[in-house]
């Protein structure tokens, strides 16, 4: 079992920056996979970026270039920073990870983007 939190989103004005972060608590030496997810309204939540233990990340097209993930094995933490921000990058921001065959979602938090 993994409880995950979200911290670090905001409005900011389109090309700003914000730095999202997720602990993980319980058994965090299990997680495989780690991620971001984003929902926004209207819309099916959507991958933003996730990776490995080992480090490899998978971005998608949208973000590349302008968000960078990076994780903290022995902390259980994943972080997302998010550079040059667009009114489209609006969204309820989801940290995801993964154990086994089973996904754990935090609750989620808002990124507002104005143009």
């Amino acid at each position: 079992q993994v409880r995950l939190v979200e911290s670090g989103g905001g409005l900011v004005q389109a090309g700003g920056s914000l730095r999202l972060s997720c602990t993980a608590s319980g058994s965090i030496s299990s997680i495989t996979r780690m991620g971001w997810y984003r929902q926004a309204p209207g819309r099916q939540r959507e991958l933003v970026a996730d990776i490995t233990r080992g480090g490899s990340s998978n971005y998608a097209d949208s973000v590349k270039g302008r968000f960078t993930i990076s994780r903290d094995n022995a902390k259980g933490t994943v972080y997302v920073q998010m550079n040059s921000l667009k009114p489209e990058d609006t969204a309820v921001y989801y940290c995801n990870a993964v154990l086994g065959w089973s996904n754990y979602w935090g609750p989620g938090t808002q990124v507002s983007v104005s143009s």
